[in-house]
């Protein structure tokens, strides 16, 4: 049996099926789907997982069936997770399972294997009305936006611009570091910025005044300090001080660190995505319709959209009342 730490080799004649290897497979599969490049990233790491896992214990990925993915994913559902030390949730599990899934039908139809040993596994069930993620209340997040107000600094404009767009619009972290100053524009007299959502989908958001002023603020400084106009500002919407693109890992400390200077209790175990269930269930409590919601956020199906809105079971918004209402004004 192969040691646990050696690293995994694939020899083109071990897979017949699979001339160039798994991984050169891996890659077809990603680069035949409409992904982002965080989404992709994370599928391959999936896939790679499983075939570390298959390669361990000498089985053949092409003649796995569904007990041995049972017992990978009893194996995922009690490993700690790299970044927190918390075992991992129903939801990642299911969520490396379904991309291990779409892998084997990408097999399939390359007829590698005959049947996706996958769709018989027993994957573990996840709450669809239920999210992990700590949300925040409006006034954390006001106490957030001042917080990234009161700083000073080379970079407190960037941050204050970035903490804006996820609060205002619910951005995922990924579509707002993927953004460019071109996806910047106006539509119908609406400030705008355009970015690539979930499944490869073009959208397009309106800036709030705030918004946008805190994006004009940074600019307006990002420009002075390179002596150019903004109009000549070329690449990322945000950059690190070097001018690289700022990266998700960064707005992440960024997020936690101004929290904490707010004083906020859970800073420790919050997210850029806190911002995005804050935005979802504030929308909702402000009377905005499920649907614009949801249209807002990217979701192809309602009920991920009511999982972000935390204010969903608040008496106060039990449409008995609505009802009776209404009764109460037929009856004059």
């Amino acid at each position: 049996m192969r040691p646990q730490n050696d690293p995994v080799q694939y020899r083109p004649s071990a897979y017949p099926a699979l001339p160039d290897g798994p991984m050169a497979v891996t890659d077809a599969w990603l680069r035949n789907r409409r992904l982002s490049e965080h989404t992709r990233d994370a599928y391959r790491r999936d896939v790679a997982g499983w075939l570390a896992w298959c390669a361990t214990r000498e089985l053949d990925p092409l003649r796995a069936n569904f007990l041995h993915v049972n017992q990978y994913g009893r194996e995922l559902e009690s490993s700690l997770a790299a970044r927190t030390g918390r075992p991992l949730t129903p939801a990642t599990v299911a969520r490396k399972l379904s991309a291990l899934s779409s892998w084997y039908d990408f097999l399939v139809k390359l007829r590698a294997v005959e049947a996706n040993p996958v769709s018989g596994a027993d994957r573990p069930r996840v709450d669809r009305d239920h999210s992990v993620t700590v949300g925040l209340t409006p006034d954390e997040v006001d106490a957030l936006l001042a917080a990234a107000e009161a700083e000073n600094g080379p970079t407190a404009a960037r941050n204050r611009a970035a903490i804006a767009l996820l609060a205002d619009l619910g951005l995922r972290v990924g579509e707002l570091v993927s953004l460019n100053l071109d996806d910047l524009g106006a539509e119908r007299g609406h400030r705008s910025v355009r970015f690539v959502g979930k499944g490869g989908k073009v959208r397009r958001r309106a800036l709030t005044p705030g918004t946008a002023y805190a994006v004009d603020a940074y600019l307006t400084e990002r420009a002075a300090a390179q002596r150019v106009d903004v109009a000549e500002l070329t690449g990322p919407l945000l950059v690190t001080a070097s001018g690289a693109r700022l990266d998700r890992h960064s707005v992440f400390r960024l997020v936690r660190r101004l929290a904490r200077s707010a004083g906020i209790p859970a800073w420790a175990r919050l997210s850029p995505h806190s911002l995005r269930h804050a935005f979802a269930t504030t929308a909702r409590s402000e009377g905005v319709p499920l649907e614009d919601v949801q249209d807002a956020m990217g979701h192809a199906d309602p009920r991920t959209t009511r999982r972000y809105d935390r204010d969903r079971h608040n008496l106060d918004r039990d449409p008995a009342y609505a009802i009776w209402a209404a009764r109460a004004r037929r009856r004059g």
